[in-house]
């Protein structure tokens, strides 16, 4: 396994093992994607059970949004702390998204170095 495979899934590994410190439960599948100066996480099937029910409507699909944003702001310190000691870069800035639709969400951090250079 290549160093940057093993830093690609100890990333996946802290991830998975954060959102279910802080959720109860952890994504289905989860993907970490090096790029340069960017760490692309990929989780699919985030949403609770709860979550899924409220989104069954439209106003639900958007209060489940405006709540996991919500709750993005609550741990982006954290996080960003975690994936600074992993990779050894600082990050300058960090971008989430979800999908209430699909369940799937994208988590992008861009560092001040190149990684796989480094």
């Amino acid at each position: 396994m290549s160093s940057i495979s093993h830093l690609e899934a100890e990333i996946c590994e802290a991830f998975i093992k954060f959102q279910r410190e802080l959720t109860g439960r952890g994504p289905e599948e989860t993907k970490t994607y090096i790029v340069r100066d960017m760490i692309i996480i990929r989780s699919k099937g985030v949403l609770t059970k709860q979550e899924m029910h409220v989104a069954a409507t439209r106003r639900g699909r958007s209060l489940v949004k405006q709540m996991r944003q919500e709750l993005r702001e609550t741990y982006l310190e954290k996080i960003e702390e975690i994936i600074t000691g992993l990779v050894g870069c600082s990050v300058v800035s960090s971008h989430g998204d979800i999908s209430i639709r699909t369940g799937d969400a994208l988590e992008v951090f861009i560092v001040d170095c190149d990684i796989q250079r480094k």
